[in-house]
């Protein structure tokens, strides 16, 4: 008998040491033990927020614990990346971001935050494209008539922005710079307030994330005469690229990522990309991403690093290149 009790606890000892290790708070408690913040640094309404919204409801539907979106936004998306920067490293407050926070360090003088240390990568959510929009009243029905238009009209028409030297205002750049167009730039605080631009006239155009753009287009504010990636789009086949319509080598992609504050202990970052990439591959979900024109990807805190990084290196070259002035 007692060597079939030392067997038995043997045996059960080496099923416990085989078991993954549940997620602990730095305060030794079982993680989550209380709501989990996503933090959109952009204005509520826009393309990012409704994502942000879809992926935290199935989050919380997987996890059995709240998880809130939260807007924080403005200074290009500095403000909620800081926000996230300086919070406790304990898997509460998370940022969702773009390849915005790529570009911040190449394209502002100082940031309150340092991208090297203060971030640690949970995982790509999600691939992006952007489409290039106009006004529905424009006598114009492709990119190749659009740029016919603004040339013989150079510096008469608004292009809308979301930001000073964010990858909308990179991509419009090197548009303008690939085709000899001359627009004048206004600046909006977020996809929502740019769209009001349209419906009061004061832009005629703009570079907008494809999810944005589709849902604007089914509401007839403005008409998409072209998309940034190499192949149409799959929520958008009826799009032609800016590819087939006389710049056969442009592209311009993003992503969208999560993000903790450094510290944060692995097996946090671990479940929490884990959670995320369950839910955007979920059967019920990954359609509907889709039709929103981004593309659903699953990958490590390593792959997204490497990501980020490599797009550091690449903005700040664009930004040279293109004589965008550092912002205060």
């Amino acid at each position: 008998m007692t060597v079939l009790r030392l067997l038995t606890c043997a045996l059960l000892s080496l099923c416990l040491a085989c078991m993954p290790a549940a997620a602990q708070a730095p305060s030794g408690q079982a993680w989550p033990s209380r709501p989990i913040r996503i933090l959109v640094p952009y204005a509520a309404g826009g393309a990012m927020d409704v994502l942000a919204r879809l992926l935290a409801a199935k989050m919380q539907e997987q996890m059995g614990t709240p998880v809130i979106v939260e807007n924080r936004s403005g200074a290009g998306g500095n403000i909620g990346a800081d926000a996230v920067a300086k919070a406790a490293p304990d898997g509460y407050t998370i940022l969702f971001n773009i390849n915005g926070h790529a570009i911040a360090p190449a394209i502002y003088k100082t940031l309150p935050f340092n991208p090297d240390k203060d971030f640690a990568p949970i995982t790509q959510l999600f691939t992006t494209a952007t489409a290039f929009v106009v006004l529905p009243s424009l006598p114009v029905r492709s990119f190749q008539d659009f740029v016919a238009l603004a040339k013989s009209k150079p510096g008469d028409l608004n292009y809308g922005s979301t930001g000073v030297g964010n990858s909308l205002h990179l991509t419009m750049e090197l548009l303008m710079r690939e085709t000899s167009m001359k627009m004048t730039m206004v600046p909006f605080r977020g996809d929502a307030p740019l769209f009001q631009g349209f419906m009061s006239n004061d832009v005629q155009a703009a570079v907008v994330p494809t999810v944005a753009a589709k849902q604007q287009m089914d509401a007839g504010i403005i008409r998409i005469l072209g998309v940034s990636s190499t192949q149409r789009m799959a929520g958008l086949p009826d799009i032609p690229t800016i590819r087939e319509q006389g710049l056969p080598n442009f592209e311009s992609t993003g992503w969208m990522a999560l993000f903790a504050p450094a510290g944060t202990p692995r097996p946090i970052i671990e479940r929490l990309a884990q959670e995320a990439r369950t839910a955007i591959m979920a059967p019920d979900m990954a359609p509907r991403f889709l039709s929103f024109g981004v593309d659903p990807v699953a990958q490590g805190p390593e792959a997204l690093d490497a990501l980020y990084k490599a797009d550091r290196i690449k903005f700040q070259r664009i930004i040279k290149e293109a004589n965008i002035a550092l912002q205060d």
